[in-house]
């Protein structure tokens, strides 16, 4: 059977997650770590998912996710927790992330000045959320309370920091408005995940981010309970994503150096495609970058 991670931050999206699992059983890793294992079925379909909770922060989620990995051995990894807002976004809404901005890298001289550091989800499951966001079925998994208005889905940038962000009067929020333009959401854990899972490009991975607060209004929105709604909402979207996935063209031997030898060409096209059409300098560079990475991973893996 098939296996899937899900990764949460905090204990509010690791109980939204635990609700669309059967047959759970609680297993220790052997330096600790406490984790679940259950079930997901959908049209014959099954999965075997492991759930996670990291903690908050970039380090710890990424310290976390190796650990997960090199325990549970999974096909794909799904981050999914809650977000904060920045733009064409409301409470309630699902962010599925394309790419996750490591915000705070930079330089600091008389101000601070951003070095974006990019890392990029799975273009295949890119392309499955891109495709349900589209359509209303992952709605129908909801299992909260529903809302008068109705969630929209959307598929694009995430920036990933280490502070709480709670208002548009801070440098923080400014910097991202300045720099990092094209971002829906901001939360503190996605960009270290990604990282972790770099060195595995067999393994598709996919951030999925519930919308709780729009920066401003923080404490009143948690207060009201959307973080819970935020929640849930992420998790009906992310299941949606893994009833959807394709798991005879997915699931292979990690051992197979043909396939991934494939995923890096798949890496490869689709930081080329970016790379031609981004004008901002530093993330041009970002991107060259990574297309030398896969470049040098395609050239060891047909060695």
């Amino acid at each position: 059977m098939p296996c899937a991670v899900v990764l949460t931050a905090i204990p509010v999206e690791y109980k939204a997650v635990r609700t669309y699992l059967t047959n759970l059983q609680e297993e220790t890793h052997p330096e600790g770590t406490i984790y679940e294992r259950g079930n997901f079925s959908f049209n014959g379909k099954s999965w075997e998912v492991g759930i996670v909770e990291t903690g908050a922060g970039n380090t710890e989620a990424a310290v976390e996710t190796k650990r997960a990995i090199d325990y549970f051995k999974p096909n794909i990894v799904l981050f999914v927790g809650v977000a904060g807002g920045i733009k064409d976004v409301s409470l309630g809404d699902v962010v599925a992330a394309t790419k996750v901005y490591g915000y705070e890298s930079g330089k600091v001289v008389e101000t601070f000045l951003p070095r974006p550091n990019v890392s990029n989800v799975s273009y295949r499951l890119e392309q499955i959320a891109k495709a349900e966001a589209r359509k209303e079925d992952w709605l129908e998994r909801i299992h909260g309370v529903n809302q008068t208005n109705t969630p929209h889905a959307y598929v694009g940038a995430i920036a990933a920091g280490d502070k709480v962000l709670a208002s548009k009067d801070s440098e923080v929020y400014k910097i991202l408005r300045s720099n990092y333009g094209d971002a829906l959401a901001v939360e503190m854990e996605s960009h270290g995940v990604l990282k972790a899972i770099r060195a595995n490009p067999e393994i598709h991975v996919l951030i999925i981010r519930g919308i709780s607060d729009l920066i401003d209004g923080k404490t009143q929105a948690d207060k009201a309970g959307w973080q819970e709604i935020a929640a849930d909402h992420a998790s009906a979207f992310a299941f949606e994503i893994l009833a959807k996935f394709d798991l005879n063209f997915s699931t292979v031997s990690k051992s197979n150096n043909q396939t991934a030898i494939q995923l890096w060409k798949e890496k490869l096209q689709y930081f080329r495609e970016q790379e031609a059409i981004i004008a901002n300098p530093a993330q041009k560079f970002e991107l060259r970058e990574q297309i030398k990475e896969c470049n040098q991973k395609i050239k060891e893996l047909e060695a």
